[in-house]
């Protein structure tokens, strides 16, 4: 396929820039390539029609415009949707939000103000991803895979998820939770302490937490010193399912 039809097929959601596969997602290199061959084929334009008036950006990555048919609630006010990302039914969008090219939105999601979708990340059903919330996009290296929030996940305000963290089904992630491959995470519950690769548990309950620094850092541990990293301190039960069903009333 051409850069093309590899985002028409993005639009459409019949192409992804990731697929679960045996239980893991994966990227799809296919797709990735394809993007970044848009991106070189991509010339600068200056936009003059009267939604886009005076933004300059490639001339085959613009904004998407959407109409009632399409069932997706985009608040005026400043949000965009990219050229090749998806944007499921049902889906509803605060001012101002960005969802970047390659990006997968599925049905029943929130993008509440002040959030990003990165590039190719990928966000599943029922999703609500809460005001300033920062989803980190992965276009390269093109094996790796990129941000995934599974179904049912509540990501809270100010939280920030890059470098290919996966947040799998029913998790909630609490305001300002930084969640990277550098930020470790530990499984109180369990434990234990997740590997770098190792995707949020489903229906865990992260909170941001923090350590002491390493003996190698002996002047910042004479300090009382720390350093940033994430805790799992429980796992969903009715209890913490019914203090998130005002989000039903949101929808």
């Amino acid at each position: 396929m051409d850069w093309k039809e590899i985002l028409d097929g993005l639009e459409k959601g019949t192409l992804r820039a990731a697929n679960k596969v045996d239980g893991k997602w994966q990227a799809n290199k296919e797709v990735k390539e394809g993007i970044l061959a848009a991106f070189k084929a991509g010339e600068l334009k200056e936009f003059s029609d009267s939604h886009f008036h005076g933004f300059v950006d490639k001339h085959n990555l613009p904004a998407r415009t959407f109409t009632p048919e399409d069932k997706v609630r985009l608040v005026p006010g400043g949000s965009s949707v990219r050229t090749g990302a998806h944007v499921a039914q049902g889906v509803i969008i605060m001012p101002p939000a960005y969802i970047n090219v390659g990006a997968f939105v599925d049905s029943g999601t929130m993008v509440d103000s002040h959030a990003l979708v990165g590039s190719c990340a990928q966000i599943g059903k029922n999703v609500h991803l809460s005001a300033g919330v920062q989803i980190g996009g992965v276009l390269e290296p093109i094996g790796l895979a990129p941000v995934v929030i599974e179904d049912d996940a509540f990501i809270g305000a100010g939280a920030v998820i890059v470098e290919g963290k996966q947040v799998l089904k029913g998790a909630v992630i609490a305001p300002g939770v930084i969640l990277s491959k550098g930020v470790p995470v530990y499984d109180a519950v369990q434990e234990r302490m997740l590997a770098p690769d190792e995707p949020i548990p489903e229906r865990a309950i992260v909170v941001p937490g923090s350590r002491p620094v390493n003996n190698k850092l002996s002047w910042a541990k004479e300090q009382g010193l720390s350093l940033n990293c994430a805790i799992i301190v429980k796992y969903r039960d009715e209890k913490s399912d019914s203090s998130l069903e005002l989000e039903s009333f949101l929808r």
